[in-house]
């Protein structure tokens, strides 16, 4: 039997990248799954290949920075497979490089909203969902700069540091009710959006800022997310696992 035969799961942002990696990984290891994306033409494309390599998948189209479009995405979960047992709430976003004396407010108004308040969201509707399953695991994606700083970045770093801070308190109410939540903090993946942002040289540099002497990949990723979402990790609530290939020992 696959590892989530007969678990619904939720991921948000899963219509690219991460989010993509891990919607395509639950289905092939046997969950139903929906995939949530601002964009709903990218969600259903990734329905439509799960489905075609024998996966069951569902597209809804939400924006996590919207408290109803969380409530309608886990009742949207709940309608069409009957129940919601994991949630990974993945979807985030970033804003032009700037010092903080010189941020706009709206972007950083923009950042908080989807990567921390829409974190939030997603977990005042899920976690009641799943109890009411008999309980399942959430995974939050925070990033390696929920650990470390990096200049130019204060909505982005602010959001995910409190977003380990924002699973530890989930954890700490949730998991004697059956619900286990831990966050998850990627180091810099080799995605096309990295790679058309940056010159050669600094991609470079970037690539050496790594103590692996690369970027990671969104199945390294997913691979961790998977095995927290799991019950081989029925002993690991409330805490912060770095996939960052060496970034953060510096």
């Amino acid at each position: 039997m696959s590892t989530f035969e007969g678990k619904v799961a939720i991921v948000t942002g899963g219509g690219s990248g991460i989010g993509e990696g891990i919607s395509k990984a639950l289905a092939a290891e046997g969950a139903s799954v929906v995939v949530t994306d601002i964009k709903l033409d990218a969600a259903q494309r990734v329905v439509d290949e799960i489905v075609a390599a024998g996966g069951t998948a569902a597209a809804f189209s939400g924006n996590t920075a919207v408290a109803a479009d969380s409530d309608k995405a886990v009742s949207f979960a709940v309608s069409t497979y009957g129940a919601l047992h994991l949630a990974v709430n993945n979807a985030g976003i970033g804003a032009p490089a700037s010092d903080i004396g010189d941020y706009e407010i709206a972007a950083w108004d923009r950042v908080v909203g989807v990567d921390l308040s829409g974190v939030f969201y997603g977990l005042r509707y899920q976690l009641p969902a799943i109890v009411a399953a008999g309980g399942g695991a959430i995974v939050n994606m925070s990033s390696v700069l929920g650990s470390v700083g990096i200049a130019q970045n204060a909505a982005y770093v602010a959001s995910k540091h409190a977003l380990v801070g924002l699973t530890k308190v989930a954890a700490l109410e949730y998991t004697a009710k059956g619900v286990r939540t831990n966050a998850v903090g990627p180091g810099f993946i080799d995605t096309p959006l990295v790679r058309s942002s940056m010159s050669a040289d600094q991609l470079t540099a970037l690539e050496g800022q790594h103590a692996s002497g690369r970027l990671g990949t969104d199945a390294e990723v997913a691979a961790l997310v998977l095995f927290l979402l799991s019950d081989e990790a029925s002993f690991i609530t409330g805490s912060y696992h770095l996939v960052d290939g060496g970034y953060s020992a510096r």
